[in-house]
């Protein structure tokens, strides 16, 4: 018996990688001094020294960030839609790099599946590729790993990692963050990357019409990636304090940014509009298999209404999703203004949603 033999296409592999090696070489972008070799090679290398940010950091630190894209995979495999869900890989690890205010220099994926098809891999990548250009960071390497019975034939898992830069002095940490700060709220692009064990259960017929499209395609709208405006912001404003809002939804995520000092968010959820999706998830996770009765625009109404009237349901699905806003910034009131008009005029539509108060790291909705 040979290694084919035992599952694992070699040649296979060979050809996912020379893909591979294109997506990268197009993510190279204005760090194309700083990349010292290609997809290759045992490990990649980028120098510090070449970044266009590090001559002006007085004391240069490596900011790190690590996830995956769980269980919205199962979602892209039914839908056959494999090229979004790389962006989703990307956006989770720089989003999160970002609350500290570090400019991402690189990325690094995993991909692992039970049998490889290279077409597959390279539209998984090619999603990667694309949020890195988003990002304005480097593709530097990866690792495709086949492991016959081990995976499910015909199921991928996604995961990487991001790194970093900032300059220690102004890594964003929320020391800055008091009373009365205003809390900011950037728009999501739906669930992003999380809550997917749940959406899976409560819509498992993904071709329903949700606007005119297949649900399933809308469930794939990958996440925002925030980088590029809020780099922008934080040059031109002092930012306080800042929360990618993932697993945990508002309830664990936005306490992070205080950084254990005791203050509390209160957020009016009446400042934005929750987007249909979410009200459809809410009416069939409160409705369970009578929600098949119901879809489209009458679960979404339905939706809206049960979040209004039942505190439960409420609290369930801001502790699950985003519902609507995938990143909040703390700042100072006054500069609220500014930082909306510059969000706004980047295509990231922004609002005021709550207030930093004296407490003790809660999360309450007024």
């Amino acid at each position: 018996m040979n290694y084919r033999e035992a599952g694992v296409n070699i040649e296979e592999g060979y050809r996912a990688v020379d893909t591979y090696r294109g997506l990268a070489a197009g993510t190279l972008g204005s760090l194309r001094d700083a990349v010292l070799n290609g997809i290759g090679s045992f490990a990649g290398m980028l120098s510090l020294k070449n970044i266009p940010a590090f001559p002006s950091m007085e004391e240069p630190v490596l900011v790190c960030g690590t996830d995956g894209v769980g269980t919205k995979l199962d979602i892209a495999f039914k839908m056959q839609k494999y090229d979004t869900v790389g962006i989703d890989c990307t956006a989770m690890c720089v989003n999160d790099i970002l609350c500290h205010g570090a400019r991402p220099l690189f990325f690094l994926d995993y991909l692992a599946c039970g049998k490889l098809d290279a077409g597959i891999a390279s539209e998984l990548v090619r999603g990667v590729a694309a949020g890195c250009r988003e990002t304005g960071c480097v593709l530097l390497g990866g690792e495709t790993a086949e492991m016959p019975g081990f995976y499910d034939e015909g199921k991928y898992d996604l995961a990487g990692f991001a790194v970093g830069i900032a300059d220690r002095h102004r890594i964003v940490n929320g020391a800055a963050i008091r009373e009365g700060d205003a809390l900011l709220g950037l728009a999501s692009s739906g669930p992003h990357s999380n809550g997917f064990s749940l959406i899976r259960k409560v819509i498992p017929i993904l071709e329903e019409d949700f606007g005119g499209m297949p649900i399933g395609r809308a469930l794939l709208e990958p996440t925002r990636i925030y980088v590029k405006p809020v780099l922008e912001l934080l040059e031109k404003l002092p930012l306080h304090g800042m929360a990618h809002i993932t697993g945990g939804g508002f309830y664990e995520n936005i306490p992070r940014m205080f950084a254990g000092r005791r203050f509390d968010a209160v957020i009016q959820n009446k400042r934005w509009t929750i987007p249909p999706i979410f009200n459809r998830i809410a009416y069939s996770a409160a409705c369970g298999a009578a929600a098949l009765n119901k879809t489209g625009a009458g679960a979404e109404s339905a939706g809206a209404e049960l979040l209004a009237e039942d505190s439960a349901l409420r609290r369930m699905m801001f502790n699950t999703f985003n519902m609507g806003i995938g990143f909040v910034i703390a700042l100072d009131r006054a500069d609220l203004p500014r930082a909306v008009e510059l969000l706004d005029n980047r295509g990231f539509p922004a609002w005021e949603i709550g207030t930093v108060t004296a407490g003790s790291g809660q999360v309450r909705f007024e």
